[in-house]
């Protein structure tokens, strides 16, 4: 029943900073053992997971990513946000936000946003 719903420019400009919004319905993103996270997929590559907030607030970021990337949240307004700087063409891709819960071990992503189309360009 958690839905999901990404939203931000779709156009960033190099060096500038990718900021998108994910608002999610139908759930609490304080909601015990649930882990809200960024993917992304760059034109003709696989899903790449850049990041996530747990329930309870702590982040975890790709090591490929995480000195760019910063995750954070307004349970005000259940919603989490993505922010990645210093942005270049290889950023491009469509972006998703997703929820995820973990059951001995076992991390299955449950729910999706329909993804936002993210192009660095000048």
């Amino acid at each position: 029943q958690v839905q999901l719903q990404e939203s931000g420019p779709g156009l960033v400009k190099p060096s500038h900073t990718l900021s998108l919004t994910c608002t999610v319905s139908g759930g609490s993103i304080t909601t015990n053992y649930y882990y809200w996270s960024w993917i992304r997929q760059p034109p003709g590559k696989g899903l790449e997971w850049i990041g996530c907030i747990a329930y309870i607030g702590s982040t975890n970021y790709s090591p490929s990513l995480k000195s760019r990337t910063s995750i954070s949240r307004d349970t005000s307004k259940n919603q989490f946000t993505l922010q990645l700087s210093s942005v270049t063409p290889e950023d491009t891709a469509v972006y998703y936000c997703a929820s995820a819960v973990v059951d001995d071990n076992t991390i299955s992503f449950d729910s999706w946003g329909q993804g936002t189309q993210v192009t660095v360009s000048s």
